[in-house]
């Protein structure tokens, strides 16, 4: 009779990972689809929230920070500037969010069969691509009202931005998740980060503001993504590189630590959860 001994490996490999998750690519898409499924199947509050929760603060946000605070918007109108901001602010927010409890919230199979663990928190950020594909329309419309034309040169920029984005949310959520599986307090803390780290970038101000000292606001890794993406979609004003570049770097450092912390306490997920 043959004995199959299942065990880590000895050394952690990033290309190896690659190749274990694409061997269990049914299980990610699998899992993708059932996120997908549960949050749009047979339901409006869905497509409806992810809509009505950027345009509700685009308009609060308009009035207090637009209208009585006469916060600055690189010469267009506020709820342009700040929407776009929002916009991916909340992608990167929610996939925060999902890619920390993945493991908490798909604990029994974690604890039941094999399988990369990395496919559960990369999965759970399928969702917000959805999301971020339905708000957009919101900004759609908001362009048109005021009439705007999108550059269509500089949106083909966007994908690099979400690429950034999906690599600092899923470097700082394995991250998270790891600690979670541990300490259940991290769904209480995280709201609270969140909201904080909001008012450190650039939603409802322009990067600019912060004159000198950008580049080190330019460490979080969405400071760059958003003034990028105003740039890019608007024409304003010219793409800030340096800026881009810094939130780059800044999101790939994020994407390795997460990684390799994340394998590190991977072997005791099954054992803890």
């Amino acid at each position: 009779m043959k004995t199959i001994i299942i065990k880590p490996r000895e050394k952690f490999s990033i290309l190896s990972e690659i190749k274990e998750i694409f061997r269990f690519k049914d299980l990610f898409y699998f899992l993708s689809w059932r996120d997908i499924k549960v949050r749009y199947k047979q339901t409006s509050i869905g497509i409806t929230w992810a809509i009505f929760q950027p345009f509700m603060t685009m308009v609060i946000f308009s009035i207090f920070f637009g209208n009585f605070a006469k916060m600055p918007s690189d010469g267009v109108p506020y709820p342009i500037f700040v929407y776009i901001g929002l916009l991916i602010w909340e992608f990167f927010s929610s996939a925060l969010n999902n890619a920390s409890g993945s493991m908490i919230n798909n604990q029994s199979i974690v604890t039941k069969v094999y399988f990369p663990r990395l496919i559960l928190p990369i999965s759970s950020i399928i969702t917000n691509f959805v999301d971020f594909l339905i708000s957009s329309v919101v900004l759609v419309g908001l362009m048109i009202y005021y009439g705007y034309t999108p550059k269509l040169a500089g949106l083909t920029i966007l994908p690099i931005l979400l690429l950034i984005t999906f690599m600092a949310a899923i470097g700082i959520g394995l991250f998270l998740s790891a600690i979670n599986v541990k300490y259940r307090d991290v769904r209480y803390i995280l709201p609270f980060f969140i909201q904080i780290l909001m008012f450190l970038t650039p939603v409802i101000y322009p990067a600019s503001i912060a004159g000198k000292y950008s580049k080190i606001l330019a460490l979080n890794p969405m400071t760059g993504v958003i003034n990028a993406a105003r740039a890019a979609i608007l024409g304003t004003t010219p793409i800030n590189w340096i800026l881009l570049l810094i939130s780059a770097i800044a999101s790939f450092f994020f994407l390795i630590i997460g990684i390799i912390f994340f394998k590190r306490m991977e072997r005791y997920f099954a054992d803890v959860i």
